[in-house]
């Protein structure tokens, strides 16, 4: 431990388990958590348990969800839901709470089972000190981190001026439902923090990304006559390219903050749905995919620019000129993010990291849309963050994390909590 550490920080460093940070993180990523699922909804009260055995005050409600779809600033929603939960853990004292840590529990699809190894995405097995599973980064290793923090604390016996809460929510996968519930709940803080994986940087800013839908319609005739009729599978060809040339023009002038990342604001298709017939020509493909919302851009105008591409290369085909594809907004539609320059959280938390031997980490910006842009663009709470694992492993079945950043992002927080809260 560092020198200029106090005996009350030594405490609460001494009291992280490390075993223990392991062993909740393989219960976590053995829980098959998808993204609306029962399982999701099961994790959220187990969570509440943990927080209430780490000595923590527990908020567990279900989600309103058609009060909170009927909200102006709902921010979407792509898997289907029929229930969800919120769970916040409130530390001791009185007031607004100095410091939130707050993490996502649910996980998105495995996809092709056949591209995981054998023992399967939620086995959580342990392979040279790294985790390896579905959610391993993303962001189970964080929630483990956070509840280490509590139970520390707790298990310690120090006493905090100000309160620690921790907020555990489903959802931001596929749009922050889960921390839109919280925030309109009234949960608030000081600041906070949220243990995405960040590679050892302090990530202070995040891109919007909004999801879209493009129907281009064709007509239909016999595959063996198709010249009678027009693919809607050809008739999409001057609708990507049209993407593709937004998004390089939209990418060419990028906030620093991003460093080496070679495309801060990507235009993926994901989904391309044609045709129901082999035999068939296609008369209707519908793709789906998601636009990257530039650091401070209103997401409208980043959607505006997406319709008029379309609708230009539109105009200039023969086709689509009379036959329109028509552009939609689905799913979930997150804004950028950022936490205010120079604020005092980047210093506190960088702090912790160069109190515990580690070199004082980078500040940088993600190319991803994450609840970060609900706390401060909707709750008024300044916020960063910094946790364990590579996101490029995210949502892959190469996802994993070295159990050594792990108990590292533990032992910060638990630091810059003990600091921050002021434990004595």
């Amino acid at each position: 431990m560092g020198a200029d550490l106090t005996l009350t920080e030594r405490r609460v460093l001494e009291a992280v388990d490390e075993d223990e940070l392991v062993e909740t993180l393989v219960e976590l990523v053995r829980v098959p958590s998808v993204t609306g699922t029962d399982a999701e909804a099961e994790l959220q009260h187990t969570m509440a348990r943990w927080y209430e055995e780490a000595g923590l005050e527990v908020d567990l409600w279900s989600l309103d969800l058609e009060g909170l779809r009927a909200d102006p600033e709902f921010p979407g929603t792509e898997a289907p839901r029929l229930e969800g939960y919120g769970v916040v853990g409130t530390g001791q004292g009185e007031g607004r709470p100095g410091l939130v840590l707050q993490g996502h529990v649910d996980v998105v699809p495995v996809g092709d089972l056949a591209a995981w190894p054998p023992a399967g995405p939620y086995s959580a097995r342990i392979v040279d000190g790294t985790l390896h599973g579905r959610g391993a980064c993303d962001m189970k290793a964080g929630v483990a981190a956070t509840l280490a923090v509590a139970r520390a604390l707790h298990r310690s016996g120090v006493r905090t001026e100000r309160r620690l809460a921790l907020h555990s929510v489903v959802s931001e996968e596929d749009g922050g439902l889960g921390a839109f519930a919280t925030l309109r709940r009234g949960h608030h803080g000081d600041v906070a923090v949220i243990p995405e994986p960040t590679s050892g940087r302090l990530v202070t800013a995040n891109a919007g990304a909004l999801t879209f839908r493009i129907d281009v319609r064709g007509r239909a005739a016999h595959g063996s006559t198709r010249l009678e009729g027009v693919s809607a599978f050809d008739a999409f060809w001057p609708v990507a390219a049209a993407l593709r040339e937004l998004e390089e023009r939209r990418n060419r002038d990028v906030d620093p903050l991003f460093g080496d990342t070679r495309l801060p604001y990507a235009i993926s298709v994901g989904t391309v749905r044609s045709g129901d017939w082999a035999s068939s020509v296609p008369d209707l493909l519908t793709a789906g995919g998601r636009m990257g919302v530039r650091l401070g851009e209103d997401p409208a105008d980043a959607r505006d620019a997406l319709e008029v591409a379309v609708a230009e290369a539109s105009a200039a085909d023969p086709w689509l000129c009379d036959h329109p594809p028509s552009v939609t907004w689905p799913g979930g539609q997150f804004a950028s993010g950022r936490l205010p320059r120079d604020h005092g959280l980047i210093g506190e938390v960088a702090g912790a990291v160069e109190a515990l031997g580690g070199a004082r980490p980078l500040e940088a910006a993600a190319p991803y849309g994450s609840d970060l842009r609900l706390y401060v663009g909707q709750g008024g709470i300044p916020t960063l963050q910094y946790g364990p694992g590579d996101v490029r492993l995210a949502h892959a079945p190469r996802e994993s994390v070295p159990l050594g950043e792990v108990v590292h992002v533990a032992r910060t927080l638990a630091l810059l909590a003990a600091r921050r809260l002021g434990a004595h």
